[in-house]
Parts: structure tokens; C-alpha cells; sequence
């Protein structure tokens, strides 16, 4: 891996935990560093003009997001998954997010609930065309912003704890299967599901949408 020249090099003062984080994270989602490279801490923590012990902070973190992952004698290197890894994820995901939805009907505030849910389908929308890293987020935040709005914060933080592997299955799947499950009208279709207040079909529409979209990360 040549890191002179990526964009792990040289981090400005502002928190360099916090930079070092948003740094790695973004150079594995992006594949800058890829599945199953090991992450020498003099060599990153050299290019990144940052210490090993707050390279360490960093790494920590993505161990715990799921995007870094150790193996013998402790050595760290990007997460490799696996199929059934992809399905095991979306399936947890289907759970979470069914309840988020089945909650969310029993709002007052279910109107302003569903705006912003469309809301957040529209800047999807909106990013269509853009950089990859962009239309990942405005599609984690749809996602996330239904379980936020279940107000369970125990579900979001369990949420929140996949957000790693989801990062990692798009990139598993590649660009072009990552993009395919970023259709905005689906996301639209759900939305309606969850407005019309039935309950069984929202866990129903939900259940596809994951079955959907872990087929084709996989090339199912």
C-alpha cells in the first residue's frame, strides 16, 4: 500500500483521535485500505504524523465498529467478510428496524415522524451522482433516523453498533451493488408502508428490503 500519497497523510489539530478516526474510516470504506490489510501501527502512526497511543484510541474504535478486527497475538487488520457474515448483519438489521417501524406507528406525531423520513429519502435523492462516501451516509441516516425516531435508545445504540459492518458490506459488494441498494424509490415505498399503519406489512416490506439488499452485496 503506497501511503505517501492517500489521504492518511498529515492530520491538522483539532481532535487527532477524532481525526485519525474519520481518517481510517474513511480510507476502509472507500477501499483505500482494503479488506484484510494489516494496519502496521509505526507505519500509519509515521504517515499520519500522530502517536501510536492515539493511533490506538482510533483503532480501538473501529475495532468496536466492526470495520477492524484482530487476529493472532492481537495483530489488527481491515475486517474481511464473509457471505454469511452480510446475511447474519441484514437479518439483525430486519429485527431492529421492524421494531423501529412497528413503534413509530404508535406515535401521535406519526405525520411529522414520516416527513422526516421522506425528508431524508429526498437528500438520497438529492446525492444521486455523487461521491460514494456521500450516498452511503444520506442512506445510513434514512435508516438511522427511523430507529431515532422509534425513541427507543437502547435500539438505536444496537443500531448504531452495526454501522461498521454495513459500512463493510457495501464496500464487500463493491460500488455498483453498493449504488443499486441506495434506490431511492424503495426507500420512498417504505416510507408509504409505515403510512399506511399496518403493522404486519410494514415488517413484511422491511424484511424484503433487507432480504434485497444483502442479495445484492452478495451477487445474489
Amino acid at each position: 500500500m503506497a501511503i505517501a500519497d492517500s489521504s492518511l497523510v498529515g492530520l491538522r489539530k483539532k481532535s487527532l483521535r477524532e481525526q485519525a478516526l474519520i481518517a481510517l474510516r474513511r480510507a476502509i470504506t472507500t477501499g483505500e485500505l482494503q479488506q484484510g490489510t494489516h494496519l502496521v501501527e509505526t507505519e500509519l502512526s509515521a504517515s499520519m504524523q500522530i502517536s501510536r497511543g492515539t493511533l490506538r484510541e482510533a483503532l480501538r474504535q473501529l475495532e468496536q465498529e466492526g470495520l477492524v478486527s484482530a487476529g493472532e497475538r492481537g495483530r489488527l487488520s481491515v475486517r474481511h467478510l464473509d457471505n454469511k457474515e452480510i446475511q447474519d448483519i441484514f437479518a439483525v438489521r430486519a429485527s431492529l428496524e421492524t421494531l423501529a417501524a412497528t413503534t413509530l406507528l404508535q406515535r401521535e406525531d406519526l405525520t411529522d415522524a414520516l416527513a422526516q423520513l421522506r425528508a431524508a429519502v429526498s437528500t438520497m435523492e438529492q446525492l444521486a451522482g455523487h461521491e460514494i462516501e456521500e450516498r452511503i451516509e444520506a442512506d445510513l441516516e434514512f435508516h438511522r433516523t427511523l430507529c431515532r425516531l422509534s425513541e427507543n435508545d437502547t435500539l438505536l445504540h444496537a443500531w448504531e453498533q452495526l454501522e461498521g459492518s454495513i459500512r463493510m458490506s457495501i464496500m464487500f459488494g463493491g460500488y455498483e451493488r453498493g449504488v443499486r441498494n441506495m434506490d431511492v424509490a424503495r426507500h420512498f415505498k417504505l416510507v408509504d408502508t409505515i403510512e399506511a399503519g399496518d403493522s404486519a406489512a410494514v415488517s413484511s416490506e422491511i424484511s424484503e428490503h433487507m432480504r434485497i439488499a444483502a442479495e445484492t452485496l452478495m451477487g445474489s
